[in-house]
C-alpha cells in the first residue's frame, strides 16, 4: 500500500509539472494528410451530414473534427446542433420525472456523448451562446459526478443511484468510458478538480493495473478487449494535452501491438475468439482491431513494436474501415517502416494466453491455449481450453457457432468437464490458474503445462486438474491429469465445425484427426450444437468418457504441410 500511495505521488507530482496552465483539447490532429485518399473518405462522410443525409453513426466528434481542421463553419455548426440535441434531450427527460439517454446501460454511453459535448464545447465554442454553454456544463458536470459517485446520483431533484459497475475495475471496458467522458469534459472545461481526481486517482489506478500485466492484450477477451483502442486514444489526448506520456510509462501498449500480431490466425481475417463475441460471433476482423493497432502504432515510443504494427496494418483483411463511422481513425498513419514477426510463440501472462503457430505463412498450424487469471463479466469458463486452426477452423469454442456469441459456461470450452450428479461443475471467478511455457531451440515446438485447480477455487468436487499440451510441427498431444471427488465424473470435449466420424478411438472432422491414446477404455460419442440450443447455428461436441485418472489425446490434420 505504502508503495501504491508513493507511486501515485510521484505521478501526480510530474503531471502537476507537465500540465498547462489552462487546459484544453489539446489534441494534436498534425498527423492529418489532407492530401490522403483517407482524408478525402472521411470528408466526404461529414459532407454527406452537413447535406443533411448522415450516415449510420455519424457523430458529432466527426463534425468537430472536420471544423477544427478545415475550419469551414458548416462543419461546427453541424456538430453545435447535434450536442445542442443531445442536451436539450436530456433536459426533457429531466423535466418529465425520467433520466437521460447518456445513463443507459450504467452510463456505458457517457464517454462517446461527452467527447461529443466536449470536443464541439471547445473547438466549436466560437458558435455557441453564453446559453448554450451553461446549459451544456450543468449536464457534463452532473454526468461525471453521477459516475463517480453512484449512490449519490440524480438527475434535477430526483435521486437516480445506480450500480457503480466497474468504477474501481481499471481492467473493464466501461471504467475507460468513464475515464473518456470525464478526461474530455475536464480539458475541454478546465475543471481543477476533475482534473485533479483524474491524476490523483483514475489515471495512477491504470498505470498500477497495466504495470502488472505483462505481454499485453485484456482479461475481457478479444471482443471486449478491442475496447483497449479507447484507452489508448486517452493516452494521446492526455499526452497532447498535459504532456505526461501515459502509453510509455509501462510496456503494456507496446506488448499489445505483438498479443494481437500473434491473436491472429494466419490467413489474416480472423482472431482468437476469446471471451464474448457479441458484434458478431464468428471473430472476423473489424474496424475495432484496425483502430485499436493504429493507436498502438502511434503512441509507442519502440521503433521495433511500431514497424511490426505496419506489417500487420498491411496484411489484414480490414485495409481500411469498412464503416464510415469510423473514418477519422484511418486518418492515423499506417507507416512506412516494416518489421516481420521474428518468433512463433507468444506468452501474454497478464491476459493469460499462449499463442503458436507452425510458421508465418497462410497455410500455418495456429494454436491457442488459455490459462491465467479469470475475473472479468465477458470472460469465459474457459481455462485450459485450446483453439486450432489451419485455413479454417479445426477446434474451436462453440460460441463462435451461436448467434449471441454470448454463450461462456464451460460446456462450449475445449477443456476436462467435471460433472456432479449430472450438473456442470462450472469454473469459478475470480481465479488464477496458473501456465509455464517451455520453447524448444528450434523457436517453434513449444510444451506449456498449467495447473488449473484454482479455476475451481477449492469444490472438494476437483481436487486437481492439470493440463499440459505438446505443439510439435503440425501435431498437438493434449495430456490431462486429475482427482476428482468419488461422485464426479470427468469427460474430456472438444468442440469441431463439421459432423465428426468416429472410427474406434479415432475420430475424423473435417481435416482434423484425433486420437484418443488414454484412457484404454474411452468410450467417445457425439452431439450436434443445433440439437442442443436454438442458439446454435453449427457445431458439433466430441466427448470422450472412461476410466482412470488422466486423458492422452492427439490432434493432426491431413492438410499438406508446406512450412
Amino acid at each position: 500500500m505504502a508503495a501504491r500511495v508513493l507511486r501515485a505521488g510521484v505521478w501526480l507530482l510530474a503531471s502537476l509539472v507537465a500540465a498547462p496552465l489552462l487546459a484544453a483539447v489539446r489534441l494534436d490532429l498534425g498527423y492529418v494528410d489532407t492530401h490522403s485518399a483517407e482524408y478525402r473518405r472521411f470528408q466526404r462522410f461529414v459532407d454527406q451530414a452537413a447535406a443533411g443525409d448522415p450516415g449510420y453513426g455519424f457523430s458529432a466528434t466527426d463534425a468537430a473534427y472536420m471544423y477544427r481542421i478545415s475550419g469551414q463553419k458548416t462543419y461546427g455548426k453541424l456538430a453545435v446542433d447535434m450536442v445542442e440535441s443531445q442536451v436539450a434531450d436530456a433536459e426533457a427527460a429531466i423535466v418529465a420525472g425520467g433520466t437521460p439517454d447518456i445513463a443507459d446501460d450504467s452510463y456505458l454511453g457517457a464517454g462517446p456523448m461527452l467527447r461529443d459535448l466536449s470536443l464541439t464545447y471547445d473547438w466549436c465554442g466560437d458558435l455557441l451562446t453564453a446559453t448554450q454553454k451553461a446549459r451544456w456544463r450543468a449536464y457534463a458536470d452532473r454526468t461525471v459526478a453521477n459516475v463517480w459517485h453512484p449512490y449519490l446520483a440524480h438527475w434535477g431533484v430526483r435521486p437516480s443511484p445506480w450500480t457503480g459497475w466497474a468504477t474501481d475495475d481499471p481492467g473493464n471496458n466501461y471504467f475507460y468510458s468513464f475515464v473518456q467522458a470525464t478526461m474530455y469534459w475536464a480539458l475541454a472545461s478546465d475543471n481543477a478538480q476533475l482534473l485533479g481526481m483524474l491524476r490523483d486517482h483514475q489515471l495512477p489506478m491504470l498505470q498500477d493495473y497495466f504495470a502488472a500485466f505483462p505481454g499485453g492484450g485484456s482479461r475481457e477477451g478479444t471482443s471486449y478487449g478491442a475496447s483497449l483502442r479507447t484507452l489508448f486514444g486517452l493516452y494521446r489526448l492526455w499526452r497532447d494535452a498535459t504532456g505526461a506520456d501515459l502509453a510509455n510509462a509501462n510496456s503494456h501498449l507496446t506488448d499489445t501491438i505483438a498479443y494481437w500480431v500473434h491473436a491472429t490466425v494466419p490467413t489474416f481475417d480472423q482472431f482468437a475468439p476469446i471471451g464474448d463475441q457479441p458484434r458478431v460471433s464468428m471473430p472476423v476482423l473489424y474496424d475495432y482491431e484496425r483502430w485499436l493497432m493504429l493507436e498502438a502504432h502511434h503512441a509507442t515510443h519502440d521503433a521495433s513494436a511500431a514497424a511490426l504494427a505496419s506489417w500487420w496494418l498491411n496484411r489484414i483483411s480490414i485495409q481500411r474501415m469498412s464503416s464510415g463511422f469510423n473514418s477519422r481513425h484511418d486518418l492515423l498513419p499506417v507507416g512506412d517502416v516494416e518489421r516481420a514477426p521474428d518468433r512463433l510463440v507468444y506468452h501474454a501472462r497478464g491476459a493469460g494466453q499462449l499463442f503458436a503457430r507452425t510458421s508465418w505463412t497462410k497455410d500455418a498450424m495456429w494454436l491457442d491455449f488459455t490459462a491465467g487469471t479469470f475475473d472479468q463479466s465477458h470472460g469465459h469458463e474457459d481455462q485450459g481450453a485450446f483453439t486450432l486452426f489451419q485455413g479454417d477452423w479445426l477446434a474451436a469454442t462453440a460460441n463462435i457457432w451461436t448467434h449471441s456469441g454470448t454463450q461462456r459456461g464451460t460446456d462450449v470450452a475445449n477443456v476436462v468437464r467435471f460433472e456432479r450428479g449430472g450438473k456442470i461443475i462450472p469454473q469459478r471467478a475470480p481465479s488464477t490458474s496458473s501456465m509455464t511455457v517451455n520453447l524448444a531451440a528450434n523457436g517453434r515446438d513449444v510444451r506449456a503445462s498449467a495447473d488449473l485447480t484454482p479455476a475451481y477455487r477449492g469444490n472438494p468436487a476437483v481436487r486437481s486438474w492439470r493440463r499440459d499440451i505438446d505443439f510439435a510441427g503440425h501435431v498437438l498431444t493434449v495430456h490431462d491429469t486429475f482427482a476428482l471427488a468419488a461422485d464426479t465424473q470427468a469427460v474430456f470435449q472438444v468442440n469441431v465445425p463439421e459432423q465428426p466420424r468416429i472410427d474406434g478411438r479415432t475420430v475424423v472432422a473435417g481435416h482434423l484427426r484425433m486420437t484418443v491414446q488414454a484412457p484404454l477404455d474411452a468410450r467417445i460419442r457425439t452431439l450436434s450444437w443445433r440439437a442442443v440450443d436454438d442458439d446454435y447455428g453449427g457445431g458439433w461436441r466430441i466427448e470422450v468418457r472412461g476410466g482412470g485418472d488422466q486423458f492422452v489425446v492427439k490432434f493432426d490434420t491431413d492438410l499438406p504441410v508446406r512450412d
